[in-house]
């Protein structure tokens, strides 16, 4: 078996631990409080479908795929390529995103800087936005990127859910995610923990995940 790189897994831990601090309880919630009275039993009883489904569902969750992937009509963007700000009144909006050429010595960093105002604009008000994009960063064109991955990014407003997942994830040519740290604990024999976290990402670069959103009414209005 290959040593583990210390540097390559430390990140790794880092995102393992944010992930298991989000699922463990805290200490007040972990204290049973008081059985509620009837009144209130029966008020919870009443309340609506939409209410309860959003009360039991995790705070943190493994990357799934949105609901209305299905529906996407992708816009694919080149490098520094600008959408057109009319995208913005799409509902849902699916775009992908072409940015492996932010290199220093030929400009495209800087027209990377250029094209990211845009397409940062046309998500302002949609309720549903999925976006994929491929990033590399590096000094030259033949340059080992300081940081490379693939993403994947979404939310669902009216669904009150948002999920993210990184994958192909590397620093300095080194692969840094949940994944990695998985490989790591089952190398020394954490085999418990590490199927608790290969949810999150078992594969070497990825990391991946869903989390809850406030309620939006405007988006809960359109649907």
């Amino acid at each position: 078996m290959s040593p583990v790189h210390p540097r390559t897994t430390a990140a790794g831990f880092a995102l393992a631990l944010g992930v298991c601090a989000a699922l463990l309880p805290s200490h007040h919630a972990s204290a049973a409080p008081a059985g509620p009275a009837p009144a209130v039993r029966a008020a919870r009883t009443v309340s609506s479908p939409a209410v309860r489904t959003f009360s039991e569902a995790p705070p943190v969750g493994p990357f799934a795929e949105p609901g209305f992937a299905a529906t996407c009509a992708w816009h694919t963007f080149g490098e520094g390529e600008r959408p057109p700000l009319w995208l913005m009144f799409a509902n849902p909006l699916c775009v992908e995103y072409s940015k492996r050429d932010i290199t220093f010595d030929d400009g495209g960093a800087l027209r990377f800087l250029v094209a990211e105002p845009s397409r940062f604009a046309i998500t302002m008000l949609t309720c549903r936005y999925y976006q994929k994009d491929h990033w590399s960063v590096q000094a030259t064109d033949s340059a080992v990127p300081y940081v490379a991955w693939d993403g994947q990014y979404w939310w669902d407003r009216a669904g009150r859910r948002a999920g993210a997942r990184l994958t192909h994830f590397s620093v300095d040519g080194r692969t840094v995610g949940i994944g990695d740290a998985v490989a790591a604990l089952r190398a020394s024999d954490f085999d418990h923990l590490a199927d608790a976290l290969s949810a999150y990402g078992e594969e070497a670069g990825e990391t991946g995940l869903t989390v809850a959103l406030p309620s939006d009414p405007g988006c809960a209005l359109i649907g």
